[in-house]
């Protein structure tokens, strides 16, 4: 993974300033995530399996964009309709077998319209199958840290073994925005018309909110209302997930609750930027004796608002460094603390090569090793 994903210690931090506790919220399980930090900021029943409905179409759609960006498909790829697809159950975006469908239109059909009937042609354009489409799916879950998540069709169709989390659909939400931006934008798109049948996005957000750009509704009878809603305000963007809710407009409102608690009472801190050197440490029988370290992208925390100036970071190494070293490499980390209390530990890494030195000088620092 390329960022590190930690969660904010929350009760320390809330002790340390006067900020409100968050909203009563009336979900099941539900997470407000600082997409800057990759925090969540505060939750409820985050790690507790649930059935994730048509936020699985998140994944289907990353998987997408993967094959898109892999040129694998095009978007002005026709896929065939199968009967299965055709026949698909719940929400559909009435694809057909002899009417050819791009794939720019499954996206839409996809996203926008929440098509099972897309999600199971793009499977199938992508993998062949979706049981072969389903172990791609896990396969990138694993890759992305979601521990607690399991997938057997696209669409997000109740099944046992289908399941994930609140801290796990927030970790994907993440990182499809990151990972795809250029394709992020078909998430605000507020209807789709396809077959001569237009269809709204169920996300009432897009309506309510001029700050919320994305993401994704789901709801079956056992899972309930279910949103995952972006929003971004000047520099900084929330996501938050609400599994469980009781309608559609309580999903809505329980976002918007949310997402207004985080931007009112947290800020982002960026404390080091991309490629900025944190440090300088020592490196043994290397070409060089030093290597500059910190990281490979901005690096933020999320503090209560008004404590930004309290925050310290403090560089930890790993001694001894031995050469050879490589860019990207883990070199020590850094700590984050807020008025003494522990907010993470974060991993820093070597900034530049640093190759093996010479005998002599492999020579010299075996001795300088072996005195210490």
């Amino acid at each position: 993974m390329t960022r590190l994903l930690a969660l904010l210690l929350l009760i320390p931090v809330l002790a340390l300033a006067d900020i409100p506790p968050p909203p009563p919220i009336a979900a099941k399980a539900w997470l407000l995530y600082d997409f800057n930090s990759a925090q969540a900021i505060v939750s409820a029943n985050e790690n507790e399996r649930v059935e994730p409905a048509s936020l699985t179409k998140l994944m289907t759609a990353y998987l997408a964009f993967s094959a898109l960006r892999q040129k694998t498909l095009t978007l002005e790829q026709v896929v065939p309709v199968s009967e299965r697809a055709w026949k698909a159950d719940g929400s559909r975006m009435f694809i057909e077998p002899r009417k050819p469908v791009k794939v720019d239109e499954l996206l839409h059909g996809m996203i926008t319209q929440s098509g099972n009937d897309a999600c199971i042609a793009l499977a199938e354009a992508v993998a062949g199958s979706e049981e072969m489409f389903a172990q791609m799916m896990n396969r990138e879950a694993q890759r992305l840290g979601m521990k607690n998540t399991s997938f057997t069709n696209s669409s997000g169709l109740p099944d046992p073994k289908h399941y994930s989390t609140a801290h796990d659909l927030g970790l994907l939400g993440a990182a499809l925005i990151r990972d795809f931006p250029e394709y992020y934008p078909l998430y605000s798109l507020r209807e789709y018309r396809y077959n001569n049948i237009t269809q709204p996005n169920r996300n009432r957000l897009l309506w309510l909110d001029p700050n919320v750009d994305g993401m994704k509704t789901g709801y079956t009878e056992s899972a309930g209302f279910c949103l995952i809603a972006s929003a971004k305000r000047g520099a900084r963007r929330l996501l938050s997930v609400v599994l469980g809710a009781n309608s559609d407009s309580g999903r809505a409102q329980e976002s918007q609750k949310l997402l207004n608690y985080g931007f009112q009472f947290y800020d982002s801190v960026k404390l080091y930027d991309k490629g900025q050197a944190v440090s300088t440490l020592e490196v043994l029988k290397g070409s060089e004796n030093r290597v500059k370290a910190g990281f490979q992208s901005d690096f933020y925390v999320s503090v209560p608002r008004g404590l930004a100036d309290q925050v310290k970071a403090d560089l930890v190494s790993m001694q001894p460094l031995l050469a050879p070293i490589g860019v990207g490499q883990k070199v020590g980390k850094v700590k984050v603390t807020l008025q003494n209390k522990l907010l993470g530990e974060y991993p820093v890494v070597a900034l530049e090569n640093v190759v093996i030195a010479g005998f002599f000088g492999r020579a010299w620092d075996g001795m300088r090793l072996w005195f210490k």
